[in-house]
C-alpha cells in the first residue's frame, strides 16, 4: 500500500467516526469535495497545511492523522 492509498483509508476512517459527508469535511478544511475523494482513493497527497486543516476539520491532531496513516501502512484497523 502506498502512503497516498494508507492515508486516504484513514482520512475516511476518520471522517466516517466524527461522522461527516465529503462535502461537509472539504467545506470545513476549504478544499474541494473532489479533492477529498481523491485524497480518500489515494489519487492525490495533502500538503501539510492540508493535513492540519482536515485534522482540525476531523477533531483529531495532525499527528494523529498521521499516526492512523502510518497504522494503515501496518496493515492496523484505525477510526
Amino acid at each position: 500500500m502506498t502512503p497516498a492509498e494508507a492515508f486516504g483509508r484513514a482520512l475516511r476512517a476518520r471522517r466516517h467516526a466524527v461522522p461527516l459527508t465529503q462535502e461537509n469535511l472539504a467545506f470545513d478544511a476549504e478544499v474541494t469535495r473532489a479533492f477529498i475523494s481523491w485524497l480518500e482513493n489515494g489519487q492525490e497527497q495533502p500538503s501539510l497545511t492540508t493535513i492540519i486543516k482536515l485534522a482540525t476539520a476531523l477533531k483529531c491532531s495532525a499527528a494523529e492523522l498521521v499516526a492512523d496513516t502510518e497504522a494503515q501502512m501496518n496493515g492496523e484497523k484505525t477510526g
